[in-house]
């Protein structure tokens, strides 16, 4: 292995420069609001604040899912915040959440407001509130810790292996090389439970692949930081049968259109407003 230059970290450490990379612009060391802006509200109980990284689809297609068992109360605005620009860091969305990340949930069906931030605590309140997709008895207990898997797994994925492979401002070998280590050993976790069962919890299709699946399903279908070959994704055969068989589902496929900004024009639904959204596509309609 070649050895990147030397570093001794000071006694102290303090912000000087800037990190590099794809997010250097936005990243700093401290939290709060950087500029006065207030988000918009939509007409739906449900307001949500988000893009379609994988974080984001997770709760699209949560959304998704349950109007499409029925239940109206899912209704929703989504609208985009670029991340890339800073708008997370509104003082509008730092109140929804405090912690400047994507995605954000008001929801606003009682009297009063109601915030829930972090992908998986915003999938598990959707779950508990309309009573779908978690199960019930020992299924409950399966299906919770595949999701919590999922909470402690994707850093590594995205913040450690996406960083170094995809986003640093240089290419060092034993970041991502660690990194790729752990990667490959998260999809052979999943690789070696889906040998088991249908789906993550059993038989049954639940909050665990919904949080999962923009994820690693992305990872093994080759989606995920142009990465597929280097991780010899093909290797993870009954991965890639989950992935196929969730990425077929109609509200997979509405909730991943959902504040997405990249990719092939047709796949961009860059806010939603109402499910009619979906045949009439506009994209010039971007929240502040």
């Amino acid at each position: 292995m070649t050895n990147p230059t030397d570093y001794t970290p000071p006694r102290v450490w303090t912000w000087q420069k800037p990190s590099g990379g794809t997010f250097a612009s936005i990243n700093r060391p401290i939290a709060g609001a950087t500029h006065e802006r207030a988000l918009p509200v939509g007409r739906h109980p449900l307001q949500l604040y988000s893009l379609a990284t994988p974080n984001g689809v997770k709760v699209t297609v949560m959304l998704e899912e349950l109007l499409a068992r029925g239940h109206q109360g899912a209704e929703y605005d989504a609208w985009l915040i670029n991340i890339r620009e800073g708008a997370q860091f509104s003082s509008g969305f730092v109140e929804v959440n405090p912690n400047s990340k994507i995605p954000a949930l008001m929801d606003r069906s009682g009297p009063e407001p109601v915030r829930v931030f972090e992908s998986g605590a915003i999938l598990l309140y959707l779950a508990e509130k309309f009573g779908e997709f978690v199960p019930t008895g020992a299924g409950r207990a399966e299906c919770l810790s595949w999701l919590f898997w999922q909470m402690g797994s994707a850093p590594y994925l995205g913040g450690g292996f996406g960083h170094f492979y995809a986003y640093a401002p240089a290419k060092f070998e034993y970041p991502i090389d660690r990194f790729a280590m752990e990667v490959k050993r998260e999809m052979d976790v999943l690789n070696r439970r889906l040998a088991e069962c249908r789906y993550l919890a059993g038989d049954e299709y639940t909050v665990a692949d919904i949080a999962v699946w923009p994820w690693y399903g992305a990872l093994a279908k080759g989606l995920l930081y142009d990465a597929g070959e280097f991780l010899s994704v093909q290797e993870y055969t009954h991965v890639i049968r989950w992935a196929d068989e969730i990425g077929q589902r109609p509200a997979v496929k509405r909730g991943r259109m959902v504040n997405r900004v990249m990719g092939d024009p047709a796949s961009q639904l860059h806010e939603r407003h109402d499910a009619s959204d979906f045949e009439h596509r506009t994209q010039d309609k971007i929240a502040p």
